[in-house]
């Protein structure tokens, strides 16, 4: 175990987190041939986190980010069990609850539909105080059912842990707020559009695409649809 304690601040580990999702090609930016998120709506970006995995000393060093990043704003000793959302949140939770000597548990995102039909995976218990580990939120909305599934058990669940958080759509954070959950994250697409520029990782015309996208994602997504 190796609580990570001492750390830059969060807007060097911001800078930093997104040239790491740079120089693995995590980062995906198309004006040309928008991908498709799971909402079915348009966007000039895509982010693959997953990626992350297969990189350990990036890896490591996100998750002593986001370990020193929960300790400073939620508290030391604020938690007694570390969950991951299935699937890609499991690999990182389990880093975390490593670093944080706690232990790690998973929420499924349904019934499995046979033997004892849980969602939750591991062991949590009544009354425990659980952070929400997941690689990205985009709009918030996937996170409240898995922290529904927490709370069933009897578990406290107010903080959830993000690498990437979009910053791009205002009700996010309300949406969680609204469902007494805090979200804390190493950067957003702002973070990643600097580093981007500075970098020149893109053309200029791709660039000023997806900071007009950035700017007024409602609009830019329906300006392109149908």
């Amino acid at each position: 175990m190796m609580i990570p304690t001492s750390h830059p601040d969060a807007s060097e580990m911001a800078r930093l987190t997104a040239r790491m999702l740079l120089e693995i090609g995590a980062v995906h930016f198309n004006a040309d041939e928008p991908f498709t998120l799971a909402s079915g709506l348009p966007s000039p970006t895509y982010i693959d986190c997953r990626k992350l995995i297969s990189y350990p000393r990036i890896r490591a060093t996100l998750m002593d980010f986001l370990t020193v990043t929960v300790m400073r704003n939620a508290g030391f000793e604020a938690f007694d069990n570390i969950a991951g959302g299935e699937t890609a949140g499991i690999p990182f939770a389990a880093m975390v609850a490593e670093r944080m000597a706690l232990p790690m548990t998973y929420v499924r995102k349904k019934p499995k539909g046979y033997g004892r039909n849980a969602r939750i995976e591991g062991v949590m218990k009544e009354g425990e105080r659980v952070l929400l580990v997941e690689d990205l939120t985009t709009d918030g909305g996937s996170k409240l059912s898995f922290v529904d599934a927490i709370r069933d058990t009897g578990a406290t669940c107010g903080h959830t842990a993000v690498i990437f958080y979009y910053g791009i759509f205002p009700e996010t954070e309300k949406t969680l707020g609204d469902h007494g959950i805090a979200l804390h994250s190493l950067c957003t697409w702002w973070d990643v559009l600097a580093e981007a520029k500075a970098q020149k990782a893109f053309g200029a015309a791709t660039l000023t695409e997806v900071e007009s996208f950035l700017n007024a994602p409602t609009e830019w997504q329906e300006a392109r649809q149908g």
